[in-house]
């Protein structure tokens, strides 16, 4: 269920009809993580290359390599860093762009289906901050595990599989679920939820792919609420129709 999701997720990126869609995140995600990009140089500049450059001076000549070398160091910790940050902006920008993502694959690969409803935008900028919030914290403390040998890596897939799958799927479910419903939903399959979330993570490593991440991610956890709801009677009013009238 979740590879077949995937694999219509990784369609949806090129499809005509997502093309639109598809141009506003990746320009928005490439916009933001520049900005992000000179302000963590600036920051770095103005505060902490002074106290490295302080003690440079009494460096002997024949050490003046050094200098070299931690320019070098330095230039990967900032991208390091900013690469930690793309979880974050992958969750502000999916925010916003969720519903118009969710639209076109609803339209396109469920059209018998009753549609979902967009959030009001005052409230996805409230629940796109704080998912931001969220997903920062946890890759601060992912941040801080890499330092620990044999956990690093597992760290940030799991701590990013864990809240974009749950952040990502109740998104998908608030289309068409109250917020408690959804979370609700979310509990129940959160075993079918965390194992998408670290598909998404995977993708989230691979490098100038992973800013699809928001396109992927979203379309990814639209096709799986669809397949579960399909499955689950327990929840068995979606938008007013019965669970196993939805295709999944």
């Amino acid at each position: 269920m979740i590879l077949a999701a995937a694999r219509q997720s990784l369609a949806n990126l090129f499809a005509p009809e997502t093309r639109s869609v598809f141009w506003k995140v990746l320009g928005l995600t490439i916009l933001v993580l520049i900005g992000l990009w000179f302000t963590l140089r600036g920051v770095f500049i103005a505060y902490v290359w002074p106290y490295f450059a302080e003690l440079l001076p009494s460096v002997p000549d024949w050490a003046g390599w050094l200098t070299f070398v931690f320019a070098i160091i330095a230039g990967i910790g900032l991208a390091l860093l900013l690469a930690l940050l793309i979880a974050p902006v992958t969750a502000l920008i999916a925010g916003l762009f969720l519903d118009d993502v969710a639209e076109v694959i609803e339209k396109r690969d469920y059209p018998a289906d009753a549609p979902g409803h967009s959030m009001p935008m005052g409230r996805a900028i409230v629940e796109s901050l704080q998912f931001l919030g969220v997903v920062l914290i946890g890759n601060l403390i992912a941040l801080m595990l890499l330092l620990v040998p044999g956990v690093n890596l597992i760290a940030f897939f799991l701590v990013n599989g864990y809240l974009l799958g749950r952040e990502f799927f109740e998104f998908a479910a608030m289309r068409f679920r109250p917020p408690q419903e959804a979370n609700a939903f979310r509990r129940k399959h959160k075993g079918t939820v965390f194992l998408a979330g670290l598909l998404i993570a995977c993708f989230l490593a691979i490098p100038f792919l992973n800013l699809l991440t928001p396109l992927f991610a979203a379309g990814l956890m639209v096709h799986l609420h669809k397949a579960i709801s399909a499955r689950d009677l327990s929840f068995a009013r979606v938008n007013g129709f019965r669970a196993g009238e939805l295709r999944g």
